[in-house]
């Protein structure tokens, strides 16, 4: 799975400084995907609306920040949101649905 392009983290204009920025990025989408497989695989009663259930709860949090995360926890969030997206979208095209 590819995650989406990660490049509005830095305006487009990625220089070497913040090159960490998108491998953070890329390391959590990665991780997340890898946590979501695992589970649909091993959990039977794993379902898409229990990960939609859990989408929508990112979005809350990532709407909720009145105190500020800091520019790696929106990183951490934004590849959260994206991961379980595509893997939602693919599993309901996996479906026919």
């Amino acid at each position: 799975m590819e995650p989406p392009d990660c490049l509005f983290l830095t305006g487009g204009n990625m220089g070497i400084s913040e090159e960490w920025q998108a491998v953070k990025y890329r390391e959590v989408f990665d991780e997340e995907t890898r946590g979501l497989s695992r589970r649909r695989n091993s959990d039977p009663n794993c379902k898409i609306e229990d990960l939609e259930g859990i989408l929508k709860n990112l979005y809350i949090m990532d709407g909720s920040d009145w105190l500020g995360r800091g520019g790696v926890q929106d990183i951490i969030m934004a590849a959260t949101i994206a991961a379980y997206e595509l893997f939602i979208s693919d599993w309901k095209a996996e479906l026919g649905l």
